[in-house]
C-alpha cells in the first residue's frame, strides 16, 4: 500500500523529532565502528601448530569461532609444502568462505634473501617468493609480508634489498598485491635503513609492516642476529615514520599488568600515533609471550586493541 504524501510527510517530522530528541544516536552508530580492523596472525598459534595439535587448516576456524576474529594472517612455514597445491589451497579456501573469514596476507620466510649482495642469488630469492604471490592471490589475500635481509654492509644489503623488493613489488603488482617488510632483525630493525630502503624502491604497493617488538640494533656481541640487546631504536619514532607507507600493523605483545595493558609497549601512545596517521588497514594480533597461554594472550590482545580503539573513538 502506498504511503499518502501528507503520511510521509508526518513520518518524516516523527523522524526528524526522534533525531533531534536524541542528538548522539547517529553519532553513536558512526563511532562505533573502530579505525582500524582486528585480524589474528598465525604466528600466535605456534606452539600449538608446531606440537601438531592444530593444523593451517584448522587456523580460520579457530580465528572465527574461537576468538571471533574475521580475519587471518598465515605464515608461510605452517604449509610450506602447499603454496602450489591447488587442491589443499582450495580446501583452506572453502574453510574460509565456510566461516566468513577474509583472508588478509601471508608471511613468507625461508625462501632466500631479497638483500643478497650476489644478484643471481638476489633473484634465485626474488623467484621463490612469486609461488606465494600466486598463492596469497589464490587465496584472496591483499599482501604478503618478506623479510629485506642480505649479508654485509648497510649501504650495500640496503642498495640490494631495494633491487629485489622492486622485482618482488613488480610480479606482485600483476597480481594486485601488496608487498611489505616487517621490522624483523639485522638492519631491518633500524626505522631509518627500513624506511629509506623502501623510499629507494619507490613503489606503491612496497611498504612496511611496523612490528612493535623487532628495533634491535645494537647486541653485545656486535653480531646482526646473536646476542644480549643493548640498543634499540625508538619504536614510536620508527611507527610514525612509517606508518606513510605502512600497509598494515603488527600488534606484538608478551606480557600484561594486571589493569590488562601491555607492559612493553604503550598501546594508548602507539595507536594515537596509528590513527594520526590516517590508517584504516587490518591490526594482526600477534601474542609472543610465555607468561599466558596462546589463547589468554590473544584474548587479552584483543581486549586491549578494543579498549584503545573505543578509547581513542
Amino acid at each position: 500500500m502506498l504511503t499518502s504524501r501528507r503520511g510521509f510527510i508526518r513520518n518524516a517530522v516523527a523522524f526528524g523529532a526522534a533525531a533531534s530528541a536524541s542528538p548522539y544516536l547517529f553519532a553513536e552508530s558512526a563511532a562505533a565502528k573502530p579505525f582500524f580492523e582486528i585480524s589474528l596472525a598465525e604466528w600466535s598459534l605456534h606452539k600449538s601448530l608446531f606440537a601438531n595439535k592444530i593444523s593451517n587448516l584448522d587456523f580460520p576456524v579457530i580465528a572465527k569461532k574461537q576468538y571471533g576474529i574475521s580475519a587471518v594472517e598465515y605464515v608461510n612455514q605452517f604449509f610450506k609444502d602447499k603454496a602450489e597445491d591447488k587442491k589443499y589451497l582450495s580446501e583452506l579456501l572453502l574453510r574460509c568462505r565456510d566461516n566468513g573469514v577474509k583472508n588478509h596476507l601471508i608471511m613468507i620466510d625461508g625462501e632466500g634473501e631479497l638483500g643478497s649482495l650476489s644478484e643471481p642469488e638476489r633473484t634465485k630469492a626474488v623467484e621463490n617468493h612469486y609461488k606465494w604471490v600466486d598463492a596469497a592471490h589464490y587465496l584472496g589475500c591483499q599482501t604478503v609480508r618478506v623479510n629485506a635481509f642480505g649479508k654485509g654492509s648497510a649501504a650495500d644489503v640496503q642498495q640490494a634489498a631495494a633491487a629485489g623488493l622492486n622485482k618482488l613489488g613488480e610480479y606482485a603488482q600483476k597480481a594486485g598485491l601488496n608487498v611489505i617488510v616487517e621490522n624483523h632483525g639485522s638492519y631491518s630493525s633500524n626505522g631509518e635503513w627500513l624506511l629509506a630502503t623502501i623510499k629507494k624502491v619507490n613503489r606503491s604497493n612496497v611498504g612496511i609492516l611496523p612490528d612493535f617488538g623487532n628495533f634491535c640494533v645494537r647486541r653485545d656481541t656486535g653480531e646482526l642476529y646473536q646476542g644480549k640487546c643493548i640498543e634499540e631504536y625508538d619504536k614510536y619514532k620508527a611507527v610514525q615514520e612509517w606508518m606513510p607507507v605502512s600497509k598494515g600493523v603488527s600488534a606484538k605483545t608478551f606480557d600484561f599488568d594486571a589493569a590488562g595493558n601491555c607492559i612493553e609497549t604503550d598501546y594508548n601512545k602507539m595507536f594515537r600515533i596509528i590513527k594520526e596517521s590516517g590508517f584504516k588497514g587490518y591490526v594482526g594480533i600477534e601474542y609472543e609471550g610465555e607468561t599466558l597461554g596462546e589463547e589468554d594472550g590473544i584474548k587479552k590482545t584483543k581486549a586491549l586493541l578494543e579498549r584503545v580503539a573505543k578509547t581513542l573513538g
